[in-house]
């Protein structure tokens, strides 16, 4: 790979700089085919280091140094001999006393070193420096206690060594807390997880600096110079040192992956990398994509590195800080025991001989709240013996009551939970949720791997009995503490997603696995059936409240009768919040609070009439003009004036709108007398039926192009539309109402500057005689180029409201809804209403439509034509 002899002659005779880059090309050209030879990356980022450490000697050779006393030195990763391809190279330049003229050499050489391509993180110090910013920077000292001497002098370094050393300054003691409170920090810019989406293979949970941090503070206590001298001390054992011997090595083959495609220093798995790294894995697509499989291979190693990082981070803690303090011990049974605030088992042998501790060892934590954790050698002992977990296991009665007492146990529950998922004891005790440990879905809507957001969602149904939580979610609080029974919740939330991940409806799948874990356990018929209708349906309200007009009190009543009674309800209810929010942090808004806040409101109504008693449209319809008209005849309006003004409008605009909403409408369009220039208000909802948003009430005339010039102007305003209700009265003019959030997932502040704005440019633009509205240029964010998704469109005929129902998903993008209203023009079409819903990187429209003589859209080749042009349209937008 590297021939210093030749490298010297060739020194002599070409250009230093070139040929420094040619031998810089080779290796690495060398090195990355070795890499897809089959070579483990452990083996080539050392040899990448040999090869770094011979070409910086010769280069230092070549300069004159003189009688100085000085030294380079490899520090950091470097120092410890791993370097992928586009890793730091990091050294110290270690002068001595009569160092005094090296300066200009020293620039020259650290100019060489830039000007040939290499990354190069540099220090120039005296021994007395060095020891000065070691004793006021833990990363000093920790590069320094890596360091070796590439050329130059060792009486240096071994002087530098000795001020440095734990003698000196950092004590083991001081040197752990620093280090494991920047594991903490480091921890939770990550959000304390390993399933990030797009994790850093260095510096998240379960990553390389978890193992590294380990062996530093192994070396400054033990002075062991490698991970694997911890066996000697017997702070490892030999499955412990497999699994991070193997792990470490998955790490490193990733990184190197990593820095080899991008060529450049990339740590992170982007979402484009991981579908390049799945490919270079040779992993295919089938019930799971490819990088779904790979990033569960990745994911499942993580934790399996963070849990050893824990029982060496526990053990450390015992060795460096309490070797000299008396243990605080308890007895809890004759199998367990606390000591300093963690449960042991009492014996070596408790699982081989009560396999049922496995169990109750997490069932003592949820109910004796003064134990913190399980302690390090307990966590072997569950390691090693989970394999017991078997047919017969999960047969026991005892197991099966210890299980469903943990979920009903008072003291953190969802904890207990995440402790057995981390120790394979909870994939263990159900197969099925095995199978979903580090499940990851490939798209920005899901923000977790499936078994941490399954978590999630348990730990949100927890919450909900709790007063701290009930500020922020007060209807679902208070309906999750008049549950029957709350422990049927935490059972659906733990399957309702179960079934994901083998092809199929993952919903009918989650119900037949979690009827058989009811049945298994004992539960009654009828909390079963509910249990199992909640799996099977865990989607239905988020859907019917974000995709289908829940001012329709006939959509009420469908939803109701699919429900069936008041438990149904309240149970889907929260679980649904419970999930939504436990989706994406991001998915969540007061906006979607409302959607479900108001469905669940109607459907308690119908089913307190009951579902015999369906809503009946034209009394619905008198009752709301006849409170409309209290309203404004209290503003001293005449009963003949308001007929006047509503002869035009239809019975929809009354069955869809609220009383509050139309007063509002009608005193201000009675007052408004220049009916050539658009009308526009705007206010925060508070009191209309659609709350927590901003809504826009727009009166103008009816034109071609209406709808798409109002998102086009709305998009301007960096507004997004999540519902949109367009009214075409008789008299030519359009009433169209759009519910607007800002980009942050709010209503706009009550900052009467910005609403009074919003107004003036609305006003400005649909005033405007130009029938083309823009598209709005904005830049794709890198996520969203990440995902080529094809757009889908379906088209129904909705009987009861005489409209066809469009749906459409498709990549978010800018314009969407302009594009969309532009080929409803194009084919005539009038649009009735749109339900707006972004999910990550795609959105899901739904769009109320009819022909110009307001009619549904029957014809085949109509709706094929339609549909196809849509797709056509988003599908070449998307691509660009």
């Amino acid at each position: 790979m590297f021939d210093a002899q030749a490298f010297r002659a060739g020194l002599e005779t070409e250009n230093v700089i070139n040929c420094c880059k040619t031998v810089i090309a080779t290796a690495t050209a060398y090195l990355h085919g070795q890499f897809h030879n089959g070579t483990p990356a452990r083996d080539l980022i050392r040899l990448r280091a040999t090869f770094v450490d011979s070409l910086l000697a010769t280069l230092w050779d070549r300069c004159d140094w003189g009688p100085s006393e000085l030294a380079l030195v490899a520090v950091g990763g470097y120092g410890r001999g791993e370097l992928h391809p586009h890793s730091d190279v990091d050294i110290l330049l270690l002068l001595g006393e009569d160092c005094q003229n090296c300066q200009e050499q020293l620039e020259s050489f650290l100019t060489l070193l830039w000007d040939i391509g290499l990354d190069i993180g540099h220090s120039v110090r005296s021994v007395a420096q060095c020891a000065e910013h070691a004793a006021a920077d833990i990363t000093v000292v920790t590069n320094l206690m890596e360091a070796r001497v590439i050329r130059g002098s060792q009486r240096l370094m071994q002087q530098v060594q000795e001020l440095t050393g734990p003698e000196k300054m950092w004590s083991s003691p001081d040197f752990f807390r620093a280090k494991l409170e920047e594991q903490t920090v480091r921890h939770t810019k990550f959000t304390d997880t390993e399933y990030n989406l797009e994790p850093n293979v260095k510096s998240s949970p379960g990553g390389l600096r978890d193992l590294q941090i380990i062996g530093w503070i192994a070396e400054r206590h033990f002075g062991v110079e490698s991970l694997e001298q911890l066996t000697a001390e017997e702070f490892l054992n030999p499955e412990e040192m497999e699994i991070l011997t193997n792990g470490r090595n998955f790490m490193w083959q990733v990184r190197y992956a990593l820095h080899m495609i991008t060529d450049r220093e990339e740590d992170r798995l982007l979402f484009d990398h991981q579908r390049e790294l799945a490919a270079l894995w040779g992993l295919e697509d089938g019930d799971k994509l490819a990088v779904e499989q790979f990033m569960q291979t990745y994911y499942r190693w993580a934790l399996a590195l963070s849990q050893l990082n824990e029982v060496l981070i526990q053990n450390f803690d015992q060795a460096i800080l309490r070797q000299d303090m008396e243990d605080d011990v308890h007895s809890l049974n004759e199998r367990f025991q606390i000591r300093n605030g963690y449960i042991e088992a009492r014996s070596n042998d408790l699982f081989t001989t009560t396999p049922t501790a496995l169990l109750e060892v997490f069932l003592l934590c949820a109910t004796h709240e003064e134990i913190i954790g399980v302690a390090a050698p307990t966590i072997r002992l569950i390691r090693d013996n989970r394999h017991l977990i078997d047919d017969a296991f999960r047969a026991d009665e005892r197991n099966k009551q210890n299980f469903l007492a943990i979920l009903a146990g008072p003291n953190k529950m969802t904890r207990q939970l995440r402790r057995m998922n981390r120790y394979g004891i909870l994939g263990g005790y159900l197969p099925e949720f095995g199978r979903i440990v580090g499940q990851m879905q490939h798209d920005l809507f899901h923000a977790y791997t499936v078994d941490a957001h399954t978590l999630e969602v348990v730990k949100n149904t927890r919450r909900f009995q709790y007063a701290d939580f009930e500020e922020r979610f007060p209807v679902s609080s208070r309906v999750a503490r008049r549950l029957r029974k709350v422990e049927l919740l935490y059972i659906t939330a733990l399957y309702h997603d179960i079934g994901k991940g083998r092809g199929g409806d993952h919903s009918e799948l989650g119900a037949v696995d979690a009827e058989r874990f009811c049945r298994g356990h004992g539960l009654d018929q009828r909390d079963t059936e509910l249990v199992v209708w909640l799996v099977r349906n865990h989607l239905f309200m988020s859907a019917v409240s974000q995709r289908k007009d829940i001012s329709d009190p006939d959509v009420i009543q469908q939803f109701a009768e699919q429900v069936g009674d008041q438990e149904h309800l309240d149970y889907l209810f929260t679980l649904t919040v419970a999930d939504i929010n436990a989706t994406n942090p991001t998915l969540w808004n007061a906006w979607r609070g409302s959607l479900l806040r108001q469905l669940y409101t109607e459907t308690r109504r119908a089913l307190r009439r009951g579902l015999e008693n369906p809503v009946d449209k034209q009394a619905w319809i008198e009752e709301t003009r006849s409170a409309a008209s209290n309203i404004l005849e209290d503003r001293g309006f005449t009963s003949e004036e308001l007929n006047d003004l509503w002869q035009q409008r239809g019975e929809d605009y009354f069955l869809r709108e609220c009383a509050e909403d139309i007063a509002w409408h009608t005193e201000t369009i009675a007052g408004h007398h220049d009916t050539d220039k658009p009308l526009v208000l705007v206010r925060n909802n508070a009191d209309s039926s659609v709350a927590n948003t901003t809504q826009i009430f727009i009166h103008t005339r009816s034109r071609v192009q209406l709808f798409s010039s109002i998102c086009a102007a709305l998009e301007q305003l960096d507004l997004s539309v999540h519902d949109a209700r367009i009214y075409s009265a008789n008299d030519g003019m359009s009433l169209d109402t759009f519910f607007v959030l800002g980009s942050d997932g709010q209503p706009i502040s009550e900052d009467s500057a910005r609403l009074r704005y919003i107004k003036e440019h609305l006003t400005e633009s649909l005033g405007s005689t130009t029938n083309d509205p823009g598209i709005v240029e904005r830049r794709t964010p890198r996520q969203m180029k990440s995902f080529s998704i094809p757009t889908e469109t379906s088209m129904s005929v909705d009987e009861t409201r005489n409209v066809s129902i469009l749906e459409v998903s498709t990549p978010d993008q800018p314009g969407l809804l302009t594009r969309i209203g532009r080929i409803f023009v194009e084919y005539g079409i009038e649009l009735q209403a749109a339900k707006i819903q972004t999910l990550g990187e795609r959105v899901e429209d739904v769009f109320f439509i009819t022909d110009n003589q307001q009619r549904p859209i029957t014809d085949p080749k109509l709706r094929g034509a339609i549909q196809r042009a849509i797709c056509n349209e988003l599908d070449v937008q998307a691509a660009a």
